[in-house]
């Protein structure tokens, strides 16, 4: 019995984190701090929103692609 209350906590903490995505790439300081939850796929939101708009990560038309996206940058 204490052996499946275990496994039932894991199972839980494990869904409730699975749908959370955090970016860190230690070669590209522009990627970093980006969050997803229940986002795309965070390469091809990344190329998608920098030939939509032109701009880089530090700008505001990049972030709202990105958040239209579902990620956010902290």
């Amino acid at each position: 019995m204490k052996r499946l209350l275990i496994l039932s906590a894991l199972s839980a903490a494990a869904l409730m984190t699975s749908a959370c995505i955090t970016v860190i790439d230690a070669d590209h300081d522009d990627d970093f701090g980006w969050h997803g939850e229940n986002a795309q796929p965070f390469d091809g939101a990344r190329a998608e929103c920098r030939a939509s708009t032109g701009e880089g990560p530090r700008s505001e038309a990049f972030r709202q692609c990105m958040a239209a996206k579902g990620w956010t940058r902290s």
